[in-house]
């Protein structure tokens, strides 16, 4: 005979219990899913601004080859808030084509942020500048910062009239 079915309630109700109490607090743990929110910044800080290529910032890629001929251009996008903090991407053009994308904000408050985004954000990086848009693939184990990087990519792609 099966231990359960023996008279031996008190068994039973302490097996039911457990299980309920194990259910409920399983439920609990779960965390639903929002996405993140673009914040909208200052104005001035998701203006593009224009400098000649002799004056840029040394964040574009390349040599400046003596000619003032092409422009370069670094415009910042919205900061997105994502549920593990901001996210905030800015980049830099030249003739109309990305020539670098740096992630000026980004979850960093601790050491497992900082673990995720040290091969998210260099990844991200590769696919934007491959892509030339907002269309990029997602990093596994970095959801959140991938669709906030994404989100701010595309704000600084619309200021940049891309």
């Amino acid at each position: 005979m099966h231990a359960l079915k023996k008279n031996r309630p008190l068994r039973r109700v302490t097996l039911a219990a457990a299980t309920t109490v194990t259910g409920v607090v399983l439920l609990l743990s779960l965390k639903p899913h929002t996405p993140p929110v673009p914040v909208r910044a200052s104005s001035s800080a998701s203006q593009p601004s224009s400098t000649p290529s002799a004056g840029s910032s040394g964040e574009s890629s390349g040599s400046s080859g003596g000619t003032k001929t092409a422009e370069t251009r670094t415009v910042t996008g919205d900061t997105v808030q994502t549920r593990w903090g901001p996210v905030k991407v800015r980049i830099t053009m030249r003739n109309g084509t990305i020539t670098d994308v740096t992630a000026v904000t980004h979850p960093s408050d601790n050491p497992r942020d900082q673990e995720i985004n040290s091969y998210a954000l260099p990844q991200l990086r590769r696919e934007a500048l491959a892509a030339q848009n907002a269309q990029i693939d997602s990093v596994s184990g970095a959801t959140y910062t991938s669709d906030g990087y994404k989100q701010s990519l595309q704000s600084a792609l619309d200021s940049a009239g891309l």
